[in-house]
């Protein structure tokens, strides 16, 4: 049996494998970090930065999924927009219960009191307000429920991916508009995400699916040609 005929065998594609592994990695890896005291000298402040840095990794990802089908024409990626979206959203609840819990010791009056203080921390509540309708109504029960409504709902993502980065922007120690201190991430991300909006617009998507079209011809008709030319000899 052949390697690719093992591959099909399997309950779980390449893709889905490598996606769940990753999802994880970050939070098996604050664990072990965390038992091994390598969380560095403020290892709550760690935990948060971790937490939300992955939260919008798997945001990006789960955004990336239809601009890169419809570039490549690789469908199963459409298939995990869902649980990237999820885990996003899993990240995003961790990082928040941190920050809540741990760091201010569910002290409500002095939460209220940094939100107000710190801008950062109410662009992330609002990112975090944003997911949550999206994870609980990313079920395929919902989709028949709110019927069109549901397509309408899931495109707020697209507003939260860029409040997430400028969130994560503010938070970071530098300043990205005068482009000074630790803003390389912050700009990257920022970077891909306008590029996937971007991609989003129809006419590109439209002449991106005729761009493929015409690439799969071309290659059909050099298969097929060969084939055609021994027919004749």
């Amino acid at each position: 049996m052949s390697l690719s005929d093992r591959l099909k065998r399997l309950p779980y594609t390449p893709l889905q494998i490598a996606m769940h592994l990753y999802a994880w990695s970050a939070l098996v890896l604050i664990i072990f970090d965390l038992f091994t005291h390598h969380l560095t000298a403020n290892p709550i402040e760690e935990m948060e930065i971790r937490t939300g840095r992955h939260a919008i990794t798997l945001l990006v990802l789960s955004l990336a999924c239809t601009p890169l089908n419809m570039l490549f024409g690789w469908r199963e990626l459409l298939k995990r927009r869902r649980a990237l979206g999820l885990y996003a959203l899993m990240y995003a609840t961790i990082h928040i219960i941190i920050f809540v819990n741990l760091d201010y010791g569910l002290a409500w009056s002095l939460i209220i009191q940094t939100v107000l203080q710190r801008s950062y921390i109410v662009f992330g509540l609002i990112v975090f307000l944003m997911l949550l309708p999206l994870g609980i109504t990313s079920f395929d029960i919902w989709k028949v429920r709110l019927g069109k409504n549901w397509k309408r709902l899931h495109q707020v993502i697209y507003f939260a991916a860029p409040i997430a980065v400028l969130h994560f922007a503010l938070a970071s120690k530098g300043d990205i508009f005068h482009l000074t201190g630790n803003i390389g991430r912050p700009l990257v991300y920022g970077l891909v995400v306008a590029i996937l909006l971007i991609l989003r617009l129809p006419f590109l998507r439209r002449s991106f699916s005729s761009f493929r079209s015409r690439i799969a011809a071309m290659f059909f008709k050099r298969s097929v040609q060969p084939k055609l030319d021994t027919q004749k000899t």
